[in-house]
């Protein structure tokens, strides 16, 4: 079946979620990826999230907002029985699509080192890897931890 993609609702949770939970060195914040973190992130970028439907179920999403100048996805994934049908580039157009029409000129992400077949996507549909500057980061809630999925 061809997937059919739209932008992400909340409704969607329990199926992204366990999309999530299949991709291994994949990490889930405790607090931001609650139902609750996914849903104030929605109601903020309402039309920018896409997910993937084939087969009756969810098979892929972005988490994709912005701040009023530069679009960033999260949590990019597709489940890996649908990887290779061209079902992660067309959610990345749709997207940037959505980002353009909210006039958002450039779009940004973050990629775990370790993530060998996310890293290998990003490069082949023509991102730049930024060698230019340092991320750093600040926990405002210790409560918010990081949890990876392990191969298992």
């Amino acid at each position: 079946m061809k997937p059919i993609f739209r932008a992400m609702t909340i409704e969607d949770y329990d199926q992204v979620y366990e999309l999530w939970m299949q991709i291994k060195g994949f990490g889930i914040r405790s607090i931001d990826d609650s139902r609750e973190g996914i849903a104030r992130f929605l109601k903020r970028n309402p039309t920018t999230s896409v997910v993937a439907e084939a087969d009756g179920k969810i098979v892929g999403g972005i988490l994709c907002g912005h701040d009023g100048r530069r679009g960033c996805f999260y949590h990019v994934c597709v489940n890996p029985e649908y990887r290779r049908k061209g079902i992660g580039k067309q959610m990345v157009v749709f997207a940037m699509e959505a980002l353009k029409a909210e006039e958002i000129n450039k779009v940004s992400l973050i990629a775990f080192t370790t993530n060998d077949i996310g890293n290998a996507f990003w490069n082949t549909i023509g991102w730049t890897k930024r060698e230019d500057l340092n991320y750093y980061d600040f926990t405002l809630n210790e409560k918010n931890i990081t949890a990876f999925i392990e191969e298992g």
